[in-house]
């Protein structure tokens, strides 16, 4: 995130081709499962509901760091000085910083919200509502743009030994101060609040626990969901930490400009980009409900792609039959694309959105209810 002169060397190096194949590993599976997340929830209606909506405010803020930061970063290593121009060059270092704080942000509140579900679960009705949760997300990206706001004036490109180079300019207490400043608001104090609420849940739920009568259901799922975002935050804290422990020592402690040092930037740097694409893995690994999910996406698309290919060979079948059969491949052409387009309406409604009378009762169950509340 410092600037673009590790690259600056003459002699080929090892991480010129290492570390942009795993941004490119990042970038591929962070694009593919925030989209997944993402998908899921807006297709299937499930934004109605408060955790709902900031497990999609963290995913549009992952998904906006893989798609503005990592492409952008991992030219650093590839390329001998910077090419995107001034405007990129201050854009792409605000948008890190810009979804870091997204992120923490999102992460503090929705702990919040689920220590208030969990732990009020009637009073906190009438707080928890989609307008209040929308309402807190729009506070979060604007608490967001004021933070990450000065980082627009903190890089600027400029000639340096007859290389063009994306590098820092202020002077060193106002660097200093900064770096101080972000890791305060944007991890210090999200951890803190994280830590408590998260305490005060785990705590809640295991002296509420009697081992002699039978967990309810809506229980069951708040805990499991509960455990979800626990983990994802985790791996927040855990991700990020190298990231401000290597920018501390930069500053207070001893971090000479060895080889050694510059393999530690560089792990901080991937550790901390690959946080954006791990939330979709535990999503999948821990919710049944978010499995299911990505399962009928992709059946829906494996369906429009069967579809277009038969659609695809008939046509080439009807062009060579069309002097003998004129009128019967005419009516096979106009009855095939009805019939794999409503195969994929089907599939297509996996959360039991509303249907026709004649097709609400389905023998095989795969009308799916989706509720993390």
């Amino acid at each position: 995130m410092n600037g673009s002169l590790a690259g600056s060397g003459g002699s080929w190096q090892p991480e010129s081709v290492i570390i942009p194949l795993v941004y490119l590993i990042i970038f591929l599976v962070g694009t593919v499962g925030n989209s997944l997340v993402l998908a899921v929830l807006l297709r299937n209606g499930q934004v109605k509901n408060t955790t709902n909506l900031f497990i999609l405010n963290l995913g549009v803020a992952d998904l906006c760091f893989i798609l503005f930061c990592v492409p952008f970063q991992a030219t650093i290593y590839t390329l001998e000085g910077w090419v995107f121009g001034p405007f990129m060059c201050k854009a792409v270092h605000f948008f890190i910083y810009l979804t870091m704080y997204a992120s923490s942000f999102t992460l503090a509140t929705v702990s919040l919200d689920r220590y208030l579900a969990i732990r009020y679960p009637l009073h906190s009705r009438e707080l928890r509502t989609p307008r209040n949760a929308f309402l807190a997300i729009c506070l979060i990206w604007g608490l967001s743009f004021i933070f990450s706001g000065p980082y627009l004036s903190y890089y600027q490109e400029f000639q340096l030994a007859n290389l063009t180079v994306c590098h820092p300019i202020w002077e060193i207490s106002q660097r200093k101060i900064m770096d101080i400043c972000t890791f305060i608001f944007s991890y210090i104090i999200p951890v803190l609040i994280l830590s408590l609420t998260y305490m005060r849940t785990i705590r809640y739920l295991w002296r509420s626990v009697d081992p002699l009568q039978d967990v309810s259901e809506s229980k069951k799922a708040k805990r499991k969901v509960t455990r979800m975002i626990i983990i994802v935050a985790i791996l927040f804290c855990l991700c990020w930490l190298p990231h401000h422990l290597v920018i501390l020592c930069v500053w207070f402690g001893y971090f000479p400009l060895n080889h050694s040092t510059y393999v530690l930037r560089i792990l901080s740097h991937v550790i901390s980009y690959a946080n954006s694409c791990v939330n979709p893995i535990v999503y999948a690994l821990v919710s049944k409900h978010f499995r299911k999910g990505f399962k009928k996406i992709f059946s829906c698309l494996l369906h429009k792609k069967a579809a277009h290919k038969v659609h695809v060979a008939q046509a080439a079948n009807t062009v060579s039959m069309l002097e003998a059969e004129l009128s019967e491949v005419t009516q096979l052409s106009e009855a095939l694309p009805s019939r794999s387009a409503a195969r994929c309406r089907v599939s297509a409604q996996p959360w039991g959105e509303a249907e026709p009378v004649g097709q609400q009762q389905r023998a095989d169950g795969s009308s799916i209810t989706f509720n993390v509340s």
